[in-house]
């Protein structure tokens, strides 16, 4: 079965990737140095997997998410899979935003 995945390095670096074989295999793969995308940012640790029918559907979604190019939509995508609602989870530094007052509230206060 074929298997899309993302990997994630150390300094923050994402891969997308597909697959027939299993991604822990493929991850010692990039972890070896074997693929040159990746041998430059060993470690890598797998984050996102998702299992298709086919490869035509992985590629389609492998394509998708390289077109974002580690964008918004790629940050909203990852939170979501992570099982986040709005991508304010601790593994993102969440919390209390807070608010900030506008211009016309801080003259007001004058």
């Amino acid at each position: 079965m074929p298997h899309l995945y993302i990997l994630k390095n150390k300094k923050d670096r994402y891969y997308t990737g597909i697959t027939v074989l299993s991604p822990s295999e493929r991850l010692i793969r990039h972890n070896k140095g074997d693929v040159y995308s990746t041998k430059h940012g060993k470690p890598w640790e797998i984050i996102y997997n998702k299992v298709f029918d086919s490869i035509a559907e992985a590629r389609k979604l492998e394509k998708l998410i390289k077109s974002w190019k580690s964008g918004n939509a790629f940050k909203k995508f990852l939170s979501k899979a992570a099982g986040s609602s709005n991508g304010r989870t601790p593994p993102f530094e969440g919390g209390y935003l807070g608010s900030n007052p506008g211009p016309a509230a801080l003259d007001g206060n004058k």
